[in-house]
């Protein structure tokens, strides 16, 4: 160790040093970012607390998506640290994922010292007001003997309402000596048990119970429920319906689930739900692209009560659903079968029927369907698989059959470049297990400056790039709205390539009976790979 570096570690505890320790005593241990001037005591923390774990991106954005990625995977928060002004403004994107999501992530920056603060400061803005529209708590330490009570408000603010939590921390203040106590965690937060109300219980068992035709809509809030939604589709024979986020709450070959109810999903799915005269709907957020049907009676069960009341004849349950489906179950009558799995079994059959007519082994390039299929039966049933926006997300949610593995997706912010770093924060989560990230050429582009973050920090991985050469969404779109196809064609660099000069691996997929095989191996190696398959930029 050099002589500069033994006096640095004899120092007296700085603001830095004790924020990063409450950070290690709240388990946020993991840190996306990349360090800079203003951020030099921080990272000097984090470098000399054994706990924490600093991933260095090439950009910013990539840290606050693999950010928000890690909490929806995992229900953990992990932070982003990066430097005033330029640094601040690029994790924006990622942070508008989180905070459109719910999900919770703490954002710490630096700050330049307090007496630049103001107009002209090299890398300084408002961060407060820059800040402000995308967080649940917004703050800057002016005075030190405040940083642990700041702190603890931002992850108190992030963790139970489920946003981004942003506090700046200026240069000086980082420096300045602080010998401050971690907090006790069970006496700053509480979990949030919501029970709904007993009348309104009654209310909802007693129009289930009336319902012929009852359909159950399980969205992202009712994650991890999967056994209980069983248990009361079994009891009052209905079938059940994922939203996207959803997808993969139970396998899709289940006796229960339809599949995605939307615009990626089937038929079958949408007649029920318009067929029904009642939807059980387990936090379920209504986006245009799901197309619940409101005017419906609505047994509406969410933690948000903002959320509740979707049409006239809603019936708001304001509650968890982990504590409210029992509590429905426990007060509804239990049906007779009335031929609806067979109904179900029939549908299935149907639009799995359509799925392989689809799925063209034979063509060249390769149809977008057909790649599905072969992930679908090679993807392990544990892995982890991420996706990007654009045309290989809406594949993924119509044609991928999901079995056991977990999955994330940028929903309602819907960003292009969220695959890839999600992966990263897939496989630190997860590194047991397989992760792999269906991007296509413009998402991944956007966000493959960190193929090399991966390879830096060994993370095996596999990256499906669906290389349609195109914007392949946006030439949907400018089809159906009667616009010519203009500004979508994309020149793309040789990914496989790409991938070998950053020390992972690369395969080119040109002709279907290569597909499989690729995957396979791709899977067996120790390094990240991408796997680039010519593709049809044909939607049909």
């Amino acid at each position: 160790m050099k002589e500069e570096e033994v006096l640095h570690e004899a120092a007296e505890s700085t603001v830095a040093d004790a924020i990063i320790r409450e950070l290690a005593a709240w388990g946020i241990t993991l840190i996306f970012g990349l360090p800079g001037t203003s951020s030099l005591g921080l990272v000097d923390a984090v470098r000399k607390n054994p706990e924490m774990r600093y991933i260095v991106v090439r950009h910013e954005a990539n840290a606050a998506m693999a950010a928000s990625a890690y909490n929806k995977l995992t229900g953990k928060i992990a932070a982003c640290l990066t430097i005033a002004g330029p640094g601040a403004t690029n994790l924006t994107t990622g942070l508008y994922d989180a905070k459109e999501d719910g999900a919770s992530v703490l954002s710490l920056n630096g700050q330049v010292e307090s007496q630049y603060t103001g107009p002209y400061g090299i890398q300084e803005i408002d961060q407060d007001a820059f800040f402000h529209p995308v967080s649940v708590y917004n703050n800057t330490v002016y005075e030190r003997n405040k940083a642990i009570f700041l702190l603890n408000l931002a992850v108190k603010y992030a963790t139970l309402h489920h946003g981004v939590a942003q506090l700046s921390v200026p240069n000086d203040i980082q420096k300045q000596t602080l010998d401050a106590a971690c907090c006790r965690r069970e006496t700053v937060i509480t979990r949030l048990h919501i029970v709904p109300d007993e009348r309104e219980l009654d209310k909802a068992a007693l129009a289930i119970d009336r319902a012929h035709h009852p359909v159950i809509i399980a969205g992202w809030g009712s994650y991890g429920e999967g056994a209980a939604i069983v248990a009361l589709a079994e009891r009052i024979k209905a079938p059940i319906l994922t939203t996207y986020r959803a997808k993969g709450i139970l396998p899709e070959d289940h006796p229960w689930v339809v599949g995605v109810l939307g615009s990626v999903g089937s038929p079958q799915a949408r007649a029920l739900a318009n067929d029904a005269d009642l939807l059980i709907t387990l936090g379920v957020g209504f986006s245009k692209f799901t197309n619940v049907p409101t005017d419906k009676i609505l047994v509406q069960v969410d933690t948000n009560p903002v959320r509740l009341g979707k049409g006239q004849k809603a019936i708001p349950l304001w509650g968890n659903c982990a504590l409210t489906i029992p509590k429905i179950m426990a007060k509804v009558m239990e049906r007779e079968d009335g031929g609806v799995r067979e109904t179900i079994a029939r549908m299935k059959r149907e639009w799995q029927d359509q799925l392989e007519r689809e799925a063209d082994a034979e063509a060249v390039p390769v149809r977008p369907p057909f790649i599905m299929k072969i992930l679908s039966e090679t993807i392990p049933e544990d892995a982890v698989i991420t996706v990007d926006v654009g045309e290989n997300q809406w594949w993924f949610g119509r044609n991928f059959r999901m079995k056991r593995q977990r999955f994330a997706m940028s929903g309602y912010l819907a960003t292009m470049g969220f695959g890839f770093p999600a992966a990263i924060a897939a496989k630190i989560a997860y590194p047991e297990k397989q992760v792999i990230c269906i991007t296509g050429d413009g998402g991944f582009s956007q966000a493959m400056s960190d193929f090399v973050t991966a390879v830096k920090y060994e993370l095996p991985m596999v990256v499906v790039i669906l290389n349609n050469h195109q914007l392949g969404m946006i030439q949907v779109e400018q089809r159906m709205e009667h616009y010519p196809n203009y500004a979508t064609d994309l020149l793309n660099p040789d990914f496989a390539a790409y991938a070998k000069a950053c020390g992972g691996k690369g395969i080119t997929v040109q002709k279907p009976g290569e597909l499989k095989e690729a995957i396979v191996r791709a899977m067996s190696l120790d390094v990240p790979v991408i796997v680039d398959v010519d593709t049809d930029p044909g939607r049909f």
